[in-house]
């Protein structure tokens, strides 16, 4: 998904009038925010299919010294380097190189990074540019442009589709993935929570035994069935039903421990993970090492509140266990406040209360799971994104750890399935895992992404001075701080880059 044009260069050669002449609109600067170097101003250019990307305003405001300009041209060239598909090296046509010119093109050649030279202000015929100078450059063929008079505009256009590729087109089994596959929910939890009754429920037949022992089911079962959605549409549906997922601990048999992998497994071919809880007993600890597996696999996850009827039939009766509570939507608010302060890992999941026995809300269930996984292929716009980020970074500043706030300078979406996002900031290790959630619970609240799990990869400048000679990526497997406690083992949401 990601096809960045980075535009760099030094001060004053006519970047930020080259980004608006191919972005075709006059796009200015976003903010311009204390801590936060000023923001990159990125475009989507829709006929091209990239991002791009103006640094002009990296580490600039105004009144710099020679050294502050020649520290801040070179804070542009390293992020182009970990941003950037093509990096337009712009100069002046009429001023001719200058020695931050030639300082750039020496960090550009050494990066190995895809680079065009753009020479600007080529208003006025070929005789006033130093060509000789442009080729000791070593960086191959230059383009011509007037970024004022529009002149080279589609020569450069040309260039930087021959360079990149052209737009790829849309995936249709990825933009239409309800249509043609079968949507496949996996019903997880504690044994004895309701499992297999909700499997029963939703294929209106007894084809799962359904027991009120504990650890009837042993194996997986996958089963297809079809669901008529609001809009009267049949969607086609597998739906694995799983074994209770037991603490390793507590682990009696051969048999439970494998049922325990198969269940595990079953998490790994979902699109989407029904939790499934107590209503009665709340969320336990083992509730949330299981979560934390769903977690660990970046699954989308609907916490599922079953035996609702139990409760129902409790405030009829006007149980003893109920007289604490003002009535059912006390409880429900309560339980659900209690649900989140254990599954804090889980920002905005939907919580669905049901009855595998009344068939209460078991359309809503379904309706949610159809949902879901049509927001898994949203594409975020990169301005949107990169606006809100600002937005969250200014209501509530990062922490100082050690003297160094962390800072975000540009952030892009890379793919969805979970959702990746690529962060590029001062120092990566800087970003605590509570203000991590913070970023995560903006972007579920203002794009509507209810459920859907999401990956930071952060990128520090620490760890792309070496101009882009990376190691592999890594998914930490440390739990947040305060987690889910020793049966937990789940990832923290970051994808980083070892030196």
């Amino acid at each position: 998904m990601s096809r960045n044009v980075a535009i760099v260069g030094r001060p004053n050669v006519g970047k930020s009038r080259l980004f608006n002449r191919l972005a075709k609109r006059r796009v200015t600067i976003v903010h311009d925010q204390p801590g936060i170097t000023r923001d990159v101003i990125s475009f989507d250019v829709a006929d091209g299919g990239y991002t791009l990307l103006d640094t002009g305003g990296l580490g600039l405001v105004g009144g710099e010294s020679t050294a502050e300009l020649t520290a801040a041209s070179e804070q542009q060239v390293d992020f182009a380097i970990a941003a950037a598909d093509l990096i337009l090296f712009v100069v002046d046509g009429i001023e001719g190189l200058t020695a931050l010119d030639t300082r750039i093109a020496s960090m550009l050649r050494r990066s190995k990074k895809t680079v065009q030279v753009v020479i600007n202000k080529a208003d006025f015929g070929e005789e006033k540019i130093d060509f000789a100078d442009i080729y000791r450059l070593g960086l191959g063929e230059p383009v011509q442009v007037s970024a004022e008079h529009g002149r080279g505009e589609a020569d450069l256009r040309e260039t930087i589709i021959s360079h990149i590729g052209p737009p790829v087109p849309e995936d249709e089994d990825t933009a239409d993935k309800t249509a043609r596959d079968p949507l496949c929910v996996c019903f997880i939890g504690r044994p004895n929570v309701g499992k297999s009754s909700l499997s029963n429920r939703l294929l209106k037949s007894d084809r799962l035994i359904v027991s009120a022992t504990a650890g009837t089911t042993r194996d997986a079962v996958e089963l297809p069935f079809q669901f008529k959605a609001r809009n009267n549409k049949l969607i086609d549906f597998t739906l694995i039903d799983t074994a209770g997922i037991k603490a390793n601990t507590k682990l009696a048999s051969p048999v439970e421990y494998f049922s325990r992998l198969r269940a595990l497994d079953s998490i790994q071919k979902a699109d989407v993970i029904y939790m499934v809880v107590d209503a009665l007993e709340g969320i336990t600890q083992q509730d949330k090492a299981i979560a934390g597996e769903a977690v660990k696999e970046s699954k989308p996850i609907i916490v599922v509140v079953n035996k609702w009827d139990l409760v129902l039939e409790a405030f009829k009766d006007d149980d003893i266990s109920t007289q604490m509570y003002k009535n059912e939507r006390d409880y429900r608010e309560k339980y659900e406040k209690a649900l989140f302060e254990r599954l804090f890992f889980t920002p905005g999941s939907p919580v669905i209360f049901v009855s595998a026995v009344s068939a209460f809300e078991i359309d809503r269930m379904l309706n949610s799971a159809v949902k879901i996984n049509r927001l898994l292929d949203m594409k975020i716009p990169t301005a949107r994104l990169n606006a809100l980020i600002v937005k969250l970074t200014e209501r509530m500043p990062p922490p100082a750890i050690g003297g160094r706030r962390f800072k975000i300078y540009y952030a892009t979406q890379t793919g969805n399935r979970p959702f990746r996002f690529r962060i590029f900031c001062n120092r990566e290790e800087k970003l605590p895992e509570n203000y991590r959630r913070y970023l995560e619970r903006g972007i579920v609240n203002e794009f509507g992404l209810e459920g859907c799990p999401m990956l930071f990869r952060l990128i520090g400048k620490e760890k792309h001075k070496d101009r882009g000679k990376h190691g592999p990526l890594r998914k930490s497997t440390k739990p947040p701080a305060g987690g889910a406690g020793a049966d937990d083992d789940f990832g923290d949401g970051f994808e980083t880059l070892e030196d």
